[in-house]
C-alpha cells in the first residue's frame, strides 16, 4: 500500500511541476498582474465602470512590497499543506467522483469551473471550483452582480454551495502551490478595493487559504473592511495552532451550513436596505 500510495505521490507531483506554469499564466497569452509584488491603494473615479466589489476606481501602487514570511509559512506550512492535500485528494476522490457526475448529469457541461484570483504578492492564478452554476452563467462575475443569482444555481450545486463543496478542487491548487489550506480567501483579479483594503494588514503578501479566520466569523455577512481587519488579524496571529484553530472552526461551519448568502455581502446590503 505505502509504495502504491508513493508511486501515485511522484504522479501527481510530476503533474503538478508540468502544470504550475500555466496555473499562473506565465505559457500563456493573458498577461501577468502589473501590480505584482507592489504596495498598492485604492482610487476612486465615478468616470470608470464598476468594479468586482461595486465601486468605481482604480488600484495605484505606492511602493514595492517588503514582508519577510516567517519560517513556518515558508517551510512548515508548505510541508503541512503538500502532505494535507495529497491526503485529501486520495481520501475524497470517491466524493469527486459522485459530485462529477452529479454535475453533469443535472446541467451537461464542464465539471470544473476556473477563475483569474490574486495570489501571494499579488500574482494571478487559476483557482479551480465544481460548477455549481449553470454553463449559460456570466463568467468572470462575483455572485453580487448578478441580477437574482439563483436563477443561475443548479440543483447539484444548491447543496455542494450549501456545505462548501464546491471549494474541493482547491486541494489540487494547495498541491501545485498556489493556495494554502489556511489563509485569506483569494479575491477575484478585478476586486480592487479588497485587494487595496488587504495590503494595509500586509494580507496579499502571504498565499490565499481554502479557508480562513474570516470564513469563520462571518463570511458572506461581512463588508469588505470588515473582512480585511479579520485577514489582517490572521496575518498577524499566524502560527500552526491557531490554523488548527481556524481548521477546526471551518469543520463546524460547514456542518452547520452557515454564514453562506446567495449573492454574498451585495446581497446582504440588497437585504438591508
Amino acid at each position: 500500500m505505502m509504495i502504491i500510495l508513493f508511486v501515485v505521490f511522484m504522479l501527481l507531483a510530476f503533474v503538478a511541476v508540468i502544470k504550475k506554469p500555466s496555473s499562473v499564466y506565465k505559457n500563456d497569452s493573458n498577461p501577468k498582474n502589473p501590480l505584482e509584488g507592489k504596495k498598492v491603494q485604492f482610487v476612486e473615479n465615478g468616470m470608470e465602470s464598476e468594479n468586482a466589489d461595486g465601486v468605481r476606481g482604480h488600484l495605484e501602487a505606492v511602493g514595492e512590497s517588503d514582508k519577510k514570511r516567517s519560517f513556518y509559512d515558508r517551510v512548515v506550512k508548505r510541508m503541512l499543506d503538500v502532505i494535507l492535500s495529497f491526503c485529501g485528494l486520495v481520501v475524497l476522490s470517491p466524493v469527486f467522483l459522485v459530485l462529477s457526475l452529479w454535475i453533469v448529469i443535472d446541467d451537461p457541461g464542464s465539471i470544473f469551473f476556473t477563475q483569474k484570483r490574486i495570489g501571494r504578492n499579488k500574482q494571478y492564478f487559476r483557482l479551480h471550483k465544481f460548477r455549481s452554476m449553470k454553463m449559460s452563467t456570466p463568467h468572470d462575475k462575483p455572485t453580487h452582480m448578478l441580477t437574482n443569482p439563483e436563477q443561475y444555481i443548479t440543483k447539484a450545486g444548491r447543496f455542494i454551495r450549501e456545505h462548501s463543496l464546491d471549494e474541493l478542487p482547491q486541494i489540487w491548487d494547495i498541491f501545485i502551490g498556489n493556495m494554502s489550506i489556511i489563509g485569506p480567501r483569494p479575491a477575484l483579479w478585478n476586486q480592487d478595493l479588497l485587494t487595496a483594503e488587504r495590503d494595509k494588514y500586509g494580507v496579499n503578501d502571504i498565499k490565499p487559504g481554502l479557508t480562513g479566520w474570516a470564513q469563520i466569523n462571518g463570511r458572506d455577512e461581512l463588508e469588505i473592511h470588515a473582512k480585511a481587519k479579520l485577514d489582517g488579524e490572521y496575518v498577524q496571529k499566524e502560527s500552526f495552532l491557531f490554523d488548527c484553530r481556524c481548521l477546526l472552526g471551518t469543520i463546524s461551519y460547514v456542518v452547520r451550513g452557515t454564514g453562506v448568502v446567495e449573492g454574498g455581502t451585495g446581497e446582504m446590503r440588497k437585504q438591508k436596505k
